[in-house]
């Protein structure tokens, strides 16, 4: 294509730290690239900010930090969480790489994906990682495999959700810290930054790139209650009050990393970026007719193709480089351009290998040396389907044009709430845009049917961990939260995983309805948590008839009895190296199927030795 597309899809948030190359003194290392922290919060909408209008919301640290920033107006997101993601860390569209939906083993990020952590790497800084990654929890596609030195990080795409640590629910939780659970106390957004802010400590005389992803204030409602009670007398949804109370936690972290800088005098030198992952979940809803909440005038919130769904928050800061003062872009810009950019700002060359960036480098807005980068089109979509379907829930963005699912056309610097459809007014328009959209989907089809792949046997992670959150399956009924998996809700059958054994040799393989580290029997339940007045309750566990279960990788399938009190199915067996399918089930009583909720995956030996 002639023409620079980019492609903005549901799902994605990032830290940031600038140093300069071995071959130069650290004086110039300071002043030519500079520390980078990017921070990205989960389902907080553009309009969830006492800077863009809200009047309930209390964000007085990033209403400061809106002041003293070069805000990016127009700056869109994928409607949901792993595909922006996934567009912010690479530069390239979320379909092209993979991860077009938030479940289903397309939320993956391809293996041979170069990563916002991997440049930084490369040009000598120290990177980290805080909080939600949602890019895949199995080696090769772990943060800590593409990039990030140093990890801290939940597991899925929140707390609570199926490939998470069990039990975990925001206060004391057991997280993965470079892949090993850890017990931490405290508030998991608290818990975050105050892990980041002791790696500033350690890291600031290094070049350093964090990136804070925190999973607030993305439900389940759990906040500290003196968070909750700032808000409990508004005349707003309980639930509001408690996402407003996590906005407000997020908040008083923001004001304390920024003081920390400070305290460390490398403010100066260091990069701070804030910005959300899609539109807003929950501050804007109608409850019993009644429309609660404020979106900046837009329509549409998470998931939508409409401007509330990706349409988010910017703000960059950086007074070495005179990035501040509170400055507007009014462009047209997204997530894609912001590894790119950075790449200027930090003086980095892009290590070999690096495919082409579907962003732009927006440097030359953000110093105010430019007014616009001329771009033609942009295009987001939300899919959350295992195969992407053309002109789904998407739009095509040209400077103050949008078309939406390619029929209707929008003028938002005249019509901001999408309510006048111009489609029938300007038909040139629309083909025009139709076009690009069908020259964009062109390129990033190519690759529709190679799934993301879990690799096996590998040294890096033996033994490994699947979920059923991860499984190939065209079902939206996935359980892709440890409730589901409490209440027993059923599991598609007929899912299969994408996987390749990286060495030849004997395996096991067990199966089971429960987290490994929970330690309870196949067919056992499990008492619940009862709610209070700032978290939800935890879901009871029920019992189980599972009489067996069973495994098929490729050819090979085994079943075994559950036997009483059975913990895991274990099954052994022979497989060579290379790509192959793997599916996993248990059978009740009744002989009803269900997919197996918790695969483990081992390599024991490579010679072939432990069995005939």
């Amino acid at each position: 294509m002639n023409r620079k597309i980019i492609v903005l899809m549901a799902l994605m948030g990032l830290t940031f730290s600038c140093t300069s190359q071995s071959t130069k003194t650290s004086e110039t290392k300071k002043t030519e690239q500079p520390n980078v922290i990017v921070i990205i919060t989960d389902d907080q909408g553009y309009g969830d900010l006492g800077a863009h209008g809200n009047t309930l919301v209390k964000t007085p640290a990033l209403d400061e930090l809106h002041d003293e920033s070069v805000r990016l107006t127009d700056f869109h997101v994928g409607p949901t969480c792993a595909p922006s993601r996934s567009g912010l860390m690479t530069g390239r569209y979320a379909n092209r790489v993979g991860v077009w939906h938030t479940i289903g083993g397309v939320s993956i990020l391809r293996d041979d994906e170069v990563t916002m952590a991997d440049v930084f790497q490369e040009n000598g800084y120290e990177t980290a990682m805080f909080g939600k990654w949602h890019l895949g929890d199995t080696y090769p596609s772990r943060p800590q495999d593409k990039g990030f030195k140093y990890t801290i990080m939940h597991g899925g795409g929140g707390v609570g959700q199926t490939p998470d640590y069990w039990d975990n629910d925001y206060f004391d939780d057991t997280y993965f810290k470079n892949g090993v659970p850890t017990k931490f106390e405290g508030y998991c957004t608290d818990v975050w930054f105050d892990e980041a802010i002791k790696y500033i400590e350690d890291k600031k005389d290094e070049p350093f790139f964090a990136y804070i992803s925190a999973n607030a204030p993305h439900l389940p409602f759990n906040v500290p209650e003196d968070y909750y009670n700032q808000y409990k007398d508004l005349d707003i949804p309980e639930f509001q009050k408690i996402f407003y109370g996590m906005i407000t936690n997020v908040d008083d972290n923001v004001a304390k990393l920024q003081q920390k800088l400070e305290d460390l005098n490398i403010a100066d030198n260091t990069i701070v970026i804030f910005m959300t992952d899609n539109g807003t979940a929950s501050g804007y809803k109608k409850v019993g007719g009644e429309l609660y909440g404020f979106n900046a005038g837009m329509k549409g919130t998470k998931n939508s193709e409409y401007e509330g769904g990706h349409r988010v928050p910017f703000f960059i800061k950086y007074p070495g480089k005179n990035i501040e003062g509170g400055r507007d872009v009014t462009d047209l810009t997204a997530h894609l351009d912001i590894l790119p950019t950075l790449a200027t700002l930090c003086n980095l060359e892009l290590p070999e290998g690096q495919k082409e960036m579907d962003g732009s480098d927006i440097s030359s807005l953000i110093l105010g040396e430019e007014e616009t980068i001329g771009r033609d089109y942009l295009i987001t979509d939300s899919q959350r389907v295992q195969s992407p379907i053309k002109w789904r829930k998407s739009a095509v963005m040209s400077d103050k044009m949008r078309l939406v699912n390619g029929k209707e056309l929008y003028d938002i610097s005249k019509d901001p709430g999408q309510e006048n459809d111009l489609a029938a007014q300007f038909p040139e328009k629309v083909e025009q845009m139709r076009g690009y959209y069908n020259e964009w989907w062109s390129s990033v089809s190519t690759e529709f049917n190679q799934f993301p792949i879990i690799v096996l046997g590998s040294d890096q992670q033996n033994p490994i961990e699947l979920t059923c959150h991860d499984t190939h399956v065209h079902d939206s009924k996935i359980p892709w939260n440890q409730n589901f998996i409490r209440e027993a809700k059923k599991n598609p059958v007929g899912g299969e995983f994408t996987v390749a054994f990286e060495q030849s040799g004997t395996y096991t393989i067990e199966l089971s309805r429960w987290p490994f580290e929970s330690n309870l029997a196949i067919n056992a339940a499990v008492e619940g948590k009862e709610g209070t007045i700032s978290t939800e309750a935890i879901a009871e566990g029920r019992t189980m008839n599972f009489k067996s279960g069973g495994v098929k990788i490729g050819a090979w399938e085994q079943t075994k009895t559950v036997d009483k009190d059975a913990k895991v199915i274990s099954f052994t067996g022979n497989f060579t190296e290379g790509e192959t399918d793997m599916s996993a089930w248990f059978t009740t009583k009744d002989n009803e199927d269900w997919g197996a909720f918790y695969i483990r995956v081992t390599r024991v030996s490579t010679d072939f030795s432990l069995i005939d």
